[in-house]
C-alpha cells in the first residue's frame, strides 16, 4: 500500500481501508467491475464531499486547490 517502509504510510493506507469497509462499501460487489466502480465512488465521496474535523471540515480537495 506505501511506496517504502515509513509506517505512518501504512497506518495512513490502513485508515482509509477501514473507511471504506465501514462507511462506503456496505453492500456486497456482484463482481470485480462493481467492487471497482464502488471503490471509485467512494474514494469521490470521500474526496469531494466528506468533510473532515481535522481539515476543518473542509474536503481534501478543497484543502488542496487551496495550495
Amino acid at each position: 500500500m506505501t511506496d517504502g517502509y515509513d509506517c505512518y504510510q501504512n497506518a495512513l493506507a490502513e485508515r482509509m481501508n477501514g473507511i471504506l469497509k465501514n462507511e462506503y462499501l456496505l453492500i456486497k460487489p456482484k463482481n470485480l467491475e462493481e467492487a471497482k466502480e464502488m471503490v471509485k465512488q467512494s474514494i469521490d465521496i470521500y474526496n469531494q464531499r466528506r468533510p473532515h474535523t481535522a481539515l476543518k471540515y473542509k474536503t481534501p480537495d478543497e484543502v488542496h486547490r487551496a495550495f
